[in-house]
């Protein structure tokens, strides 16, 4: 009974955040090139904060180097698969073309980048209300303030790159579902084994890392070529910095 509590409060937790994130990105009616590299470049930043001040300093400090290299390599070469299998799918059935297939193709990889990201988060919350309900649920509403600019991040550019309103809202809340998954498997792990989160961490590090660079700085600096990529991604880094430390 307490694992189904725990599962359905990461799901709660999970989804709300994101969800809500996702309908800001939406209800903004229209979206400038300089908004719109604002908004990836911030997101960068944002996942950089996390990287490097939560999943990886986390993963560290319950397991060993080998296992977080290991991890990280493999969240990495999986991201990299995910796009060329993406990338296939668009250059033969998209019926959008130049920007608007870049920024569809671009909110898709991060849906897939955020639900593996939030899967490690649910494993935190999970093991979390194990260990005592204080520490649970403060856990489970840090990861919810913080999901909210990733949903953001998500939506916008699913919306721009054409893709419906309600199919972009399913994408959002599918990509915060895993968050209850993890739970449900952090309050059956619990203490049992702390290689296998410190895995699970290092892989979505790894995984947002590919993203990151691969994705959204390049494609952030291709919409636009003023300052607003660099601003964007300072203040993400910034905010994302006070979020992993609230």
């Amino acid at each position: 009974m307490e694992i189904l509590k725990t599962t359905i409060l990461g799901l709660f937790f999970g989804t709300f955040g994101t969800t809500l994130g996702g309908i800001i990105g939406v209800v903004i009616k229209k979206h400038s090139n300089k908004f719109l590299s604002f908004i990836l470049a911030f997101a960068s930043g944002l996942m950089m904060s996390v990287i490097c001040f939560d999943l990886l300093p986390e993963a560290l400090g319950i397991s060993n180097i080998v296992n977080v290299i290991i991890g990280t390599i493999i969240g990495i070469v999986s991201m990299i698969f995910c796009d060329i299998l993406v990338e296939k799918k668009f250059s033969v059935n998209s019926k959008t073309k130049g920007m608007e297939n870049n920024l569809l193709k671009t909110g898709i990889i991060v849906s897939i980048g955020l639900a593996i990201h939030n899967f490690p988060e649910g494993l935190a919350i999970g093991s979390g209300f194990e260990a005592s309900l204080k520490l649970g649920l403060s856990l489970a509403i840090a990861i919810c303030l913080h999901d909210i600019p990733e949903g953001i991040s998500m939506a916008v550019p699913m919306k721009n790159g054409g893709m419906k309103i309600s199919k972009v809202i399913f994408y959002v809340i599918l990509s915060g579902i895993t968050t209850g998954i993890g739970a449900f498997f952090g309050a059956i792990i619990g203490s049992i084994s702390q290689v296998v989160i410190s895995i699970c961490l290092s892989f979505a590090a790894g995984a947002m890392l590919y993203i990151v660079s691969g994705e959204l700085i390049p494609e952030s600096n291709k919409i636009y070529e003023g300052k607003a990529s660099t601003i964007g991604t300072i203040i993400g880094f910034v905010l994302g910095l006070l979020a992993v430390n609230i």
